[in-house]
């Protein structure tokens, strides 16, 4: 499997979607001021950075638009049933990336432009890497295909060294070379694998 045609990409961003808002679904109201592995994020806060970034993020870097201020504030965990519109959000955002064509060109971030499928490939990465996060901070296991997998190693290898300058990564974390090919992405990530046992 190539992991540069749309058509694939689009599929794992199906997938780690519906994986995403499964997750989410099941987030206790009364963990949310629980501590995770991301620093001094609490739950609140990761969930917040990933609803904001896989969902409605998403859906502006498809259409080519900056988001709003009033997003990048909101405390998305406050709404009713947060839940359920993370999900209409996300398939929001899944279906503006269906056009094969919104995967050409650049996307301008402000302060710099990348290819628009680079930066869809870094999202699909924050879907399944934070989901981990969340799941393995309120009780629950995120569960993607090999496929998918591999490609979000591959993300993860390709950008870690990027994300370790913006303290968005850990150092790696050693793992076994027959180990599962999630674990080697979250290990690659900086994560232990072991806390989402």
């Amino acid at each position: 499997m190539t992991y540069d045609d749309p058509k694939h990409l689009h599929t794992f961003m199906t997938e780690c979607a519906a994986e995403a808002a499964r997750v989410a679904r099941g987030v206790p109201a009364d963990r949310l001021g629980n501590p995770t592995h991301c620093g001094d994020w609490d739950v609140r806060a990761l969930v917040n950075h990933w609803v904001l970034y896989t969902s409605h993020g998403l859906e502006h870097r498809a259409l080519r638009k900056q988001l709003p201020e009033e997003l990048t504030a909101r405390d998305f965990t406050t709404e009713p049933d947060w839940p359920a519109a993370y999900a209409a959000q996300m398939d929001r955002a899944v279906a503006a990336w269906a056009d094969p064509a919104v995967w050409d060109g650049e996307i301008d971030l402000g302060m710099a432009k990348m290819p628009a499928a680079e930066i869809a490939s870094m999202v699909i990465k924050e879907m399944a890497v934070h989901g981990w996060d969340v799941a393995t901070a309120t009780g629950q296991q995120f569960h993607v295909s090999d496929d998918a997998a591999r490609f979000v190693l591959d993300v993860v290898e390709k950008h870690a060294e990027l994300y370790r300058q913006y303290d968005g990564f850990a150092d790696p974390v050693p793992v076994p070379d027959d180990a599962p090919v999630f674990d080697r992405a979250l290990a690659a990530s900086g994560r232990d694998p072991e806390l989402g046992q």
